[in-house]
């Protein structure tokens, strides 16, 4: 069979196992890789060196492994320990005062602060409304970088250090590197309040929260950052300048502004606000009622960094340093003296020395009386005492209603919570007690014309024998008034008057007058062998010019607590009972005006008004005392040693009666003269002859029946 197409037919077992090929397709061409050729690696290095730097490259990423591990452990540790303190936070406005005791502000008569106790706070201020001067010291003092941190300075930390260990200091002592937040953090004491029962007192509490060690630092770390996420950076500096102590008792702006300059933190110009600042490096060397000099040279350097981080100009630098600050009056006056100590001590604890309220105390205080007293006692210490004595002296001023008026304590007037020697010293009063021997005999209807025989006289006293008195002179006077032997100050007159109208009566009136102090009970009461202090005798003496009525010293006029005006209590003194009739008091105050006028306190007389007193000097001359009046003011002067020393040349009609001079011409300056409010005694009509002068015989008197008092006495002692 033939094929006619000339072409082999393919059987289909061909397709099977002959497949048909297939064209190839061209090749493509390799693209490139896109793969930065690997650099070749420097040859390795052989030998001890690079044994030892692959050791080094080993030891490094072991570091570096563990590092970063710990470091990112330590972040997290730090930010939940910040924010468990963050969470403890109250807000700002609770932190400004973290006192745990109030303050008491003094006052005096016009209602003008004279004196600050315990921890002043003046209230709160914020970085908004305190002055800007005093704002910028306490920035370019304490912290300039303030606005700029986070609450902790790396650098500050590292300067602090470094300049520790060049001046031979451990790195955390001395310089702490700290920012006011962390100064801030530990103001607040890390935010552990105070409670009394865990703490022996809150001295060994705040010496705590002072401590800087290691760990205390890192946790007033931990806090700062605390504040710094909770509070604003104005907030901050706010809580700092209310809770920042600046000495003096003063803790806040407000309060150190008060007591320092006697003005407003808001108000307070570029030296005052630099002093302030100046302060807080060490509040109590720094203080300027401690050292005004150091302060305003302090002052000057914080001038000087104003100027340098620009808070102040250049204009306004030299203004401030040609006017430096000052201390207000009241600040020159320390703490208010022996004056607001005894104040402090009159009234009741829980509103004076462990009050945990502010209180307001209104007292009798005179400013102008004080300081006339305390010149009178600079005056006469540096113009008539030897230089390099040791002899004290204190002087009380008061109304004859008691209020005290002025009281200096001691030569150092400027001074608190010293002894003070107008309250706290009990001494003989000598001479200056006779008036109340003398009282009890006008109140039982004796005449200051009434006579008493000056002349040897002796007493057996049951259990010490016998006991003869005698005169500062040695010598016998014969028959003498009542008013010449008060004039004169006769120990044996006024023996023998006491012993007529009975001790026993003239303890009383003594007592009655307010001299609380256990009284002699022999015949030497009349001497004044009691012992007493100067503000008894004082108040005592008050009492004869009020007419004869007793009178309590006081200077609490009343007490209320800040931000009140009604008092909690009122005047804790006054005039008391009557103890003599006014017609016997006007008849003592015109024998005491005799003493001044001719008698032995003549160095006492005052140059253009009345004045009436007494004259005191105990035996071996170890106290002298000078009390008087006029018709306006009472005033009391001791003058002695400390230690009993006797006084050499002094009496009371010297040197106390000088200074009571001094004292009360400065008190009366502008006040017009009144006459004292004493009875007109005719003088005797015959005066008594007077027999001469005789040295004193140890002998018993002859008896004279013509002497009315004489008889009395003899009738109490069942003598014939």
């Amino acid at each position: 069979m033939s094929n006619s197409g000339g072409k082999k037919t393919r059987l289909v077992a061909d397709k099977r196992t002959r497949p048909a090929k297939k064209t190839a397709a061209p090749k493509r061409a390799k693209t490139p890789s896109r793969r930065r050729p690997r650099k070749p690696r420097p040859p390795r290095r052989g030998g001890i060196s690079g044994f030892f730097l692959a050791i080094l490259r080993w030891i490094w990423r072991v570091i570096w492994g563990i590092g970063w591990r710990v470091g990112f452990i330590v972040a997290m540790i730090i930010g939940l320990a910040t924010a468990y303190v963050y969470s403890t936070l109250p807000e700002a406005t609770a932190l400004l005062d973290g006192r745990s005791k109030g303050s008491v502000t003094l006052m005096d008569r016009e209602g003008d602060v004279f004196a600050w106790r315990g921890d002043q706070f003046g209230g709160a201020v914020t970085a908004d409304t305190v002055s800007r001067h005093l704002r910028n010291a306490v920035v370019a003092t304490e912290d300039k970088r303030f606005y700029r941190h986070f609450g902790i300075s790396p650098r500050g930390v590292a300067s602090a250090i470094r300049i520790n260990l060049r001046e031979g200091r451990g790195p955390l002592q001395g310089h702490g590197g700290s920012t006011i937040t962390q100064q801030t953090a530990k103001l607040l004491c890390l935010g552990v309040e105070y409670d009394k029962d865990q703490w022996k007192s809150e001295r060994d509490y705040v010496q705590d929260c002072r401590r800087t060690t290691i760990l205390r630092k890192a946790k007033e770390a931990i806090f700062a950052l605390a504040m710094e996420a909770k509070y604003s950076k104005d907030q901050i500096l706010s809580i700092y300048l209310n809770r920042a102590y600046f000495g003096g008792g003063a803790y806040g702006a407000e309060a150190a502004a008060e007591r320092f300059f006697g003005k407003s933190a808001t108000a307070v110009d570029a030296s005052e606000g630099a002093m302030l600042a100046g302060v807080l490096t060490a509040p109590t060397r720094l203080a300027p009622t401690n050292d005004l000099k150091r302060s305003q040279d302090r002052a000057v350097t914080i001038l000087r960094l104003m100027y340098d981080q620009g808070y102040l100009t250049s204009d306004e630098l030299r203004a401030a340093q040609a006017n430096p600050a000052t201390l207000s009056e009241a600040a020159q006056r320390q703490a208010g003296g022996y004056f607001a100590d005894w104040v402090m001590d009159s009234g009741p604890d829980f509103f004076t020395r462990d009050t945990t309220e502010d209180v307001i105390l209104r007292t009798t205080l005179d400013q102008r009386i004080q300081r006339a007293a305390e010149e009178a006692m600079d005056f006469i210490f540096e113009n008539k005492v030897r230089d390099g004595s040791k002899a004290q002296a204190a002087i009380v001023v008061m109304s004859a209603d008691g209020a005290v008026r002025a009281m200096v304590g001691g030569r150092e007037t400027k001074v608190s919570g010293a002894f003070n020697r107008a309250t706290q010293a009990k001494r003989q009063t000598g001479s200056s007690f006779k008036p109340f021997v003398y009282a009890t005999a006008l109140e039982l209807g004796h005449s200051p014309n009434d006579t008493v025989v000056d002349e040897a006289y002796c007493l057996n006293i049951p259990g010490s024998g016998e006991w003869c008195p005698s005169n500062y002179d040695r010598r016998f006077h014969g028959r003498v008034t009542l008013t010449e032997a008060l004039q004169e100050s006769y120990n044996i007159p006024a023996v023998k008057v006491s012993e007529s109208v009975g001790r026993d009566l003239v303890r009383k009136v003594a007592s009655d007058f307010g001299i609380e102090s256990d009284l002699a009970a022999g015949p030497a009461l009349a001497l004044g062998a009691s012992e007493s202090s100067l503000l008894e005798m004082t108040g005592a003496f008050a009492g004869i010019l009020n007419g004869g009525s007793s009178v309590t010293p006081y200077g609490l006029i009343d007490l209320r607590l800040l931000g009140e005006n009604e008092p909690l209590m009122g005047t804790t003194g006054g005039i008391g009972e009557r103890v003599i009739n006014e017609k016997a008091a006007r008849e003592l105050i015109y024998m005491m005006n005799k003493v001044v006028t001719s008698g032995t306190g003549q160095r006492a007389a005052l140059p253009d008004r009345e004045a009436a007193g007494k004259t005191g000097t105990t035996q071996a001359a170890r106290d002298a005392w000078f009390l008087g009046f006029t018709a306006d003011y009472v005033a009391g002067v001791w003058m002695g040693y400390d230690d009993n020393t006797p006084l050499t040349g002094v009496t009371g009609g010297g040197l106390p009666a000088e200074i009571w001079r001094e004292t009360m011409i400065r008190v009366h300056e502008g006040v017009p003269p009144t006459p004292l409010p004493m009875a007109k005694v005719e003088p005797p009509r015959q005066a008594q002859p007077q027999p001469q002068p005789q040295q004193q015989p140890r002998r018993q008197p002859q008896r004279q029946r013509d002497r009315p008092i004489e008889n009395i006495l003899r009738q109490l002692l069942g003598i014939d």
